[in-house]
């Protein structure tokens, strides 16, 4: 952490260092040294202008986000600098390279000159953390380059290119070359002070407003309409402006939803640091992938890999199978190509990389194997014996299973520590989670590679340790039993659903499994009732199975599907739930919105604290992370067992108690974690700092 302090004649250089973004932190000390270093130049009579830039890569890349979970007031100090700026009796020119982002670009705009480099990116992307700009950027964006165009880039969070921003007014001059030279010889001759802040309201305040409060949408960030809000409070008066603007901020700091936000924000973060894992540890080299498999998943797997440059060999044994997989390939990249994702050499390019082959000997090259065939352990167990006999010793074996004992399909390879699990989530290709599971045999520098390589195809990786479901399907299970339960006791689908999707699953349980197929499910039903007798399910989604009600994509499931597409009750759906009702003696009653949900996320919470307390999940945060990007768990709402610290361990044991004294009471029993944790008055959060 550093303010380089260089004199270049009269002009007095201040190059921020601070990490890999230059953030601003409050708490570190470092907004205070800049502050200090402002305060140096404006008072040393040697200096006329002041030149402004970041060191590294970037000008800033925003605020310090730890700031954020402190007192909202110690941000004011970060306004107090931008004030400083601002008021200068000397020119400020601010020279920006890389990214303006946040309270970087707040900064820039309290200049009276901004110079950026061709290819820079600035931007205010507070409202993806549930937030708004809190220092002077909803009072001085609008100011810069219009209400409409100001709402427009603090609504979306998403940065504009310097080009843009030249064409907006919000930077003045455009430089291909040294962006640091260029506002040096700016401040030679010594530019007008113009002020930001006392720029005129924007002719198009009211009409700009009017325009983007009629396209709000409900959700549980508050975020954009409070945005909407300060935008509005423009007047010549900035200080009152400025006054709302914090008032709002600290609003949002304290709401749920940032807190939410800010919590996946770091989440992503930490769960790419696998504990314990040596740093002389280096992923190995992958330059070629095999994918066993021409279904559903793995096209996906396959188009996920094209995306990201890695060239992939499919292999399917059936020849049909393999053509309509590569004629779905093409025909997605090239739907890419038609909505202006990529351009056509691109997509090109994409499409040469991949190898179709109808035998495993195409992938004794290979340095990377996934196999994507049909969840049963013989299939896979035989693709795995032929794997460890065509291919490399070196080679890493990856399965996509969901549910299967990744040791036991391990123990069909001489060395089972190349084996890992690699389990996607459908479709594979758009969903951003990766279940990198390690196997009781997985060796350190597999488990790092299968976690660069995640990030490499832009996944976001969580490790998971070996178990009937692994993290995600585990938990996942608990959830349903307790759905399948309800439609017993009194719900109905089309109720338990809306309760969840308003609450904030992108889908309800039901739509989920009509979605993902029936089938699959009731498999995994059958073979554990074999296995954990001691947890029965409602028979109810049995009967719906056993009439071939697949789902989505029979037409039929707990829905309708007259298009294909858009989910129906059914009225038939309905008479076979409250038949079994009777048939097994349960009056039916009322089951409220509330209930619905509290028992739908006590059961994730209960089964994640179990997945953590028995090693499964090295951190509650690798929980939560797996919601988020593979299950649809609201990203404002922070996952299962962050919901569990909001609601206060204690209290949620008291629930977990009176639901394990009822119905099914079994199925509530307390994991030993949230006891431990309860009884010293602690949060699964501590373990993510401990982790």
């Amino acid at each position: 952490m550093a303010v380089e302090v260089i004199h270049e004649g009269a002009t007095i250089l201040l190059r921020l260092s601070n990490g890999p973004v230059n953030a601003l932190s409050v708490g570190n000390g470092f907004v205070g040294d800049i502050m200090a270093k402002v305060r140096l130049a404006v008072s040393d009579p040697a200096c006329r202008t002041i030149v402004v830039t970041g060191a590294g890569r970037m000008f800033c890349g925003g605020a310090d986000i730890s700031d954020f979970d402190g007192d909202p007031a110690q941000i004011g100090l970060l306004r107090d600098l931008i004030a400083a700026v601002e008021d200068s009796g000397k020119p400020v020119i601010m020279a920006i390279h890389g990214m303006a982002l946040g309270g970087g670009l707040e900064l820039a705009m309290a200049g009276h000159v901004r110079i950026a480099q061709a290819g820079s990116r600035l931007g205010l992307p507070e409202v993806t953390l549930g937030l708004l700009p809190g220092a002077g950027g909803t009072q001085r964006l609008a100011r810069l380059i219009g209400a409409g165009a100001a709402l427009d880039m603090m609504l979306s969070g998403k940065p504009v290119t310097a080009e843009r921003a030249l064409s907006l007014g919000l930077v003045d001059q455009l430089v291909d070359g040294d962006v640091v030279e260029a506002a040096l010889e700016v401040a030679r001759n010594a530019p007008p002070l113009r002020r930001t802040g006392a720029l005129p309201v924007p002719a198009d305040l009211g009409e700009a407003i009017e325009g983007r409060r009629a396209k709000l949408r409900g959700g549980l960030s508050q975020a954009p309409t409070r945005i909407i809000d300060c935008v509005a409070a423009l007047s010549d008066d900035l200080a009152a402006g400025l006054a709302l603007e914090a008032e709002l901020f600290g609003e949002l700091m304290r709401s749920e939803a940032s807190r939410g936000l800010r919590h996946a924000f770091f989440g992503e973060r930490t769960v790419a640091r696998i504990p314990g894992l040596s740093g002389d540890v280096r992923p190995r080299e992958v330059r070629h992938v095999g994918v066993i498999g021409g279904g559903l998943m793995g096209t996906g797997i396959t188009l996920a890999l094209l995306n990201a440059g890695v060239p992939v060999t499919m292999v399917e044994l059936r020849a049909d199978a393999l053509a309509k997989a590569e004629a779905s390939i093409r025909k997605t990249i090239q739907r890419d190509v038609e909505k202006g994702r990529i351009d056509q050499a691109v997509a090109d390019a994409r499409i040469a990389a991949f190898t179709p082959a109808t035998e495993l000997d195409a992938l004794s090259d290979a340095d990377l194997v996934i196999e994507a065939v049909f969840e049963d352990m013989g299939v896979k167990k035989q693709v795995f014996s032929a794997l460890d006999a065509i291919t490399r010793p070196d080679a890493i074996l990856a399965s996509n299973t969901s549910t299967l004992d990744l040791d036991a399909i391990a123990a069909l390879v001489a060395d089972p520590s190349r084996v890992v699990g690699l389990h996607f989530f459908s479709p594979a290709n758009i969903m951003r989670l990766l279940e990198v599971v390690r196997g009781r045999e997985t060796a350190p520098d597999v488990l790092a590679t299968a976690m660069a390589f995640g990030k490499r195809v832009g996944k976001v990786s969580v490790v998971s340790g070996v178990c009937d479901g692994f993290i995600g399907n585990r938990m996942f299970e608990e959830y349903l039993r307790q759905v399948w339960f309800m439609l017993e006791e009194g719900a109905l689908p089309q109720q338990i659903d809306a309760a969840m999707e308003r609450w904030g699953m992108a889908m309800g349980p039901c739509r989920t499994m009509d979605l993902a197929g029936q089938d699959i499910g009731w498999a995994i039903r059958k073979r554990r009732a074999v296995e954990q007798p001691d947890r029965p399910y409602s028979g109810v989604i049995d009967r719906i199975c056993e009439l071939s009600r697949f789902g989505q994509k029979t037409g039929k499931g707990i829905y309708v599907y007259p298009d294909g597409r858009t989910a129906e009750p059914d009225p038939e759906i309905t008479k076979l739930i409250e038949d079994y009702s009777a048939e097994i003696g349960l009056t039916r009653r009322a089951i409220s919105d509330e209930e619905i949900v509290s028992r739908c996320l006590l059961a994730l919470i209960n089964e994640g604290a179990r997945i953590v307390g028995d090693g499964i999940a090295y951190r509650p945060v690798d929980v939560d992370m797996i919601y988020l990007h593979g299950y649809g768990f609201g990203r404002e709402r922070g996952g299962p067992m962050f919901q569990a610290d909001l609601m206060g361990l204690p209290a949620m044991l008291d629930r977990l108690r009176t639901l394990a004294a009822g119905r099914n009471g079994w199925a509530w029993t307390p994991a030993p974690l949230i006891e431990q944790l309860a009884a010293k008055g602690g949060r699964f959060e501590d373990l993510n700092i401990q982790g």
